[in-house]
């Protein structure tokens, strides 16, 4: 069974840092694509970051690019969201999700994979 773990939310002033974490069990991240989603309230589940990790190629959306990172850690199978230079806007619930026919899609609908979530709220 296919298992996807986030971690790393908390709360944070604007321009802060976080780094959230997606670990895997029943799942190997490499050779797949794994994408950060995010939701708030009333909000659709939007794709901030994806990364195809055969060849670490990373995609993003451009209300986080340069501010946002995603990264893979074979070793360790885990993926990773740096968050820089956070903004009240970022404040969402941060899910982390897995497919390999996703192919570094930010769109919700291509990944069958999906962890639980982390809060991450950005105060002004």
């Amino acid at each position: 069974q296919v298992q996807l773990m986030e971690s790393g939310g908390g709360s944070v002033q604007a321009g802060g840092s976080l780094r959230l974490s997606c670990a895997a069990s029943g799942y190997i991240f490499n050779d797949n694509c794994v994408g950060w989603f995010r939701q708030s309230p009333g909000k659709e589940r939007e794709g901030v970051a994806a990364i195809y990790t055969r060849g670490d190629r990373t995609y993003y959306a451009d209300s986080v690019k340069g501010r946002f990172t995603i990264s893979h850690d074979i070793a360790k199978n885990m993926v990773y969201l740096q968050m820089n230079s956070l903004e009240p806007e970022d404040t969402a619930m941060y899910y982390c999700a897995a497919d390999r026919g996703a192919y570094g899609s930010l769109w919700k609908g291509n990944y069958n994979y999906w962890g639980q979530g982390t809060q991450v709220t950005v105060s002004s």
